[in-house]
Order: C-alpha cells, then sequence, then structure tokens
C-alpha cells in the first residue's frame, strides 16, 4: 500500500505541474487564473508532497494489516478528492458538490489520526541495512 501513497504522490505532482503550466499560459496571455483553479492546485501539490511522506513513513512506523490499508486508502482518497472535486463543481457549475470536500478531507484527517497515534505508540525503525555510494559527479 505504500507503493500506492508514493505512486500517487507523484502522479499528483505531475498533474499540478501540467496545471501549474495551464495556468501559467493564462497569466502569460493577460488573463488571471482563476481563483477555483489556483486553490486546487495548492492542494494537490500540497497532498501530494503529503503522500509521498506518508508513503515512507508507514514503513518507518511499522503500520501492517488492516491499520495500513486504512492509512493508505483514506489518505489517497482524500489527497484527490478535495481538489477534484472544486474542480468538477466549478467545471459542471453544481455547486451542491462542494459540500463533498468534508468527506474527502475527513478521510484525510482520520487517515493523519491514525498515523498519529502510530506514531505516539510506536519507535520508529529505520532498516539501513543497503549501502549508499557517492554521486560520481
Amino acid at each position: 500500500m505504500t507503493r500506492l501513497l508514493k505512486t500517487s504522490g507523484f502522479l499528483g505532482l505531475a498533474a499540478m505541474m501540467l496545471v501549474g503550466l495551464y495556468q501559467a499560459t493564462l497569466v502569460a496571455g493577460g488573463s488571471a487564473a482563476p481563483g477555483w483553479m489556483v486553490g486546487g492546485h495548492a492542494h494537490l501539490g500540497v497532498l501530494s508532497i503529503l503522500a509521498i511522506v506518508v508513503g515512507f513513513t508507514v514503513d518507518v512506523l511499522g503500520l501492517t494489516g488492516r491499520l495500513r490499508q486504512a492509512v493508505s486508502g483514506l489518505f489517497v482518497v482524500g489527497q484527490w478528492g478535495v481538489p477534484l472535486t472544486v474542480w468538477v463543481a466549478v467545471l459542471v457549475e453544481f455547486p451542491p458538490l462542494h459540500a463533498t470536500t468534508f468527506v474527502w478531507g475527513s478521510a484525510l484527517i482520520i487517515s493523519m489520526l491514525l498515523m498519529a497515534w502510530q506514531a505516539a505508540t510506536t519507535d520508529a525503525t529505520l532498516d539501513v541495512t543497503g549501502t549508499a555510494t557517492p554521486a560520481d559527479d
């Protein structure tokens, strides 16, 4: 499941960068980037970075089984649900859809509370059995 978190994080960063390029194109053409687009862009960027961090931290804190699945699944749902809800609600002109952001945000909060509990009750273990080699440059 940490592969899911890490992959989702890097995919989210790539998507966020594409949106950022589109915003730059709008600004270069003399238009302003809409606020809803900027907000979704920022949320996707921050949550994607956090997905990568959580992916590694799940291993370090030794989460297993259903707890590991819950943290990973809830986080990925929230990571994508928050920004996509904002974008879709505006694009299809259906403001009531914004209310579902609380569902996706709650998934993120639950995931983080589970991680907080694990961090508070478990000693971190970092397996450094590999060997690092210096770069050739």
